[in-house]
């Protein structure tokens, strides 16, 4: 399996990027990486003889940045890494990417490059969002598509539930409806004419599921529209973000604090894994004819090392050829 990382894309690139790749390649010998973007910076983070034989390098003399209008961007730079790494893909001469870099402009390469799967109406960004059991929920979307109609919903859970099963080996995800209350018929008009389709879909529907409870890990899936979950989400990072800032203050504010700091410690560094995004290393765009990975912006080497062990056991699975699979005897149904 050949996987193609924008190594120009994220906060600390292409540093991190090279290191996480280069750090995925000794781990896995099955996996060939291509390392796209600019071919002397990245050269020049592999000193002699710590580049193996599994990596390569595809020169990019282009990047799209962070602030830059993703479909412009897109199409005017194409010699960017990111969308260099799309090509590879859709000509076949890569079966994954990984990119870290700007989020609308991976989500435009995605459609206008690489193409989506037949019958896919839109595509999903499907991070998975940590729980307190640690299993972690695959939430789509959040981000991809502001909008999204019963039928897109309806799709964003079968791909989601495929995903779980094929990378995570769950054999029958628990997919939820994310809403503001438990009842059926709660929620607007999206969510009331989403519920009885999914009802009816080939996936294990658990009802509707309210925020409160997603990281308690009621649902393996969770499934709303980009602008609920995507404040959601934010929402969630923010929180999580102002607890570890007030426990800081608060341990450091005395020399018992600080005391108890040091007892406290191992526990409060699990739960802070336990909660971190890098674990998981990146979020799939579900319904591409090709997979692509989305790590975050601020990934480190562990992030991009994860994000290609996410990719190897997708195109171990077969992931893709299942979501396009499901899709067609849907259509044909």
């Amino acid at each position: 399996m050949r996987i193609a990382i924008d190594a120009m894309g994220g906060d600390h690139a292409p540093d991190a990027t090279v290191e996480g790749a280069l750090l995925a390649a000794k781990e896995w010998s099955d996996v060939d990486i291509v390392l796209v973007g600019d071919e002397e910076r990245i050269r020049a983070l592999m000193p002699a003889g710590a580049k193996p034989a599994n990596v390569s390098v595809r020169h990019a003399s282009d990047v799209i940045a962070a602030d830059d209008e993703p479909v412009k961007a897109v199409r005017r730079k194409k010699d960017a890494s990111m969308v260099v790494a799309g090509r590879l893909i859709r000509e076949g001469e890569a079966d994954a990417m990984i990119s870290a870099g700007n989020t609308g402009a991976l989500m435009t390469t995605a459609l206008l490059v690489v193409g989506r799967i037949d019958g896919i109406e839109r595509p999903a960004l499907a991070p998975m969002l940590p729980t307190m059991d640690g299993s972690g929920v695959l939430a789509l979307d959040l981000g991809a598509n502001m909008d999204a109609t019963p039928e897109q919903l309806l799709q964003y859970a079968i791909m989601g539930s495929i995903y779980r099963n094929k990378v995570h080996g769950l054999p029958k995800p628990r997919v939820g409806l994310l809403n503001v209350g438990t009842e059926a018929m709660k929620g607007n008009e999206l969510t009331k004419a989403a519920y009885p389709l999914l009802e009816q879909a080939p996936i294990h529907f658990v009802g509707n599921v309210e925020s409160r409870d997603v990281l308690h890990g009621n649902c393996d899936v969770l499934v709303c529209d980009g602008f609920v979950g995507n404040i959601m989400l934010k929402a969630m990072e923010g929180t999580v973000g102002a607890i570890f800032s007030a426990l800081k203050t608060e341990f450091t504010r005395s020399f018992m604090s600080k005391l108890a700091a040091a007892v406290l410690k191992p526990g409060l560094s699990a739960f802070k894994k336990k909660m971190d995004y890098g674990e998981h290393g990146a979020a799939p765009l579900l319904g591409i004819d090709g997979l692509v990975l989305k790590s975050h912006g601020s990934s480190d080497a562990n992030a991009i090392k994860n994000a290609v062990r996410q990719a190897r056991i997708a195109l171990a699975n077969r992931l893709v050829e299942a979501i396009s699979t499901e899709t067609s005897r849907k259509r044909e149904g």
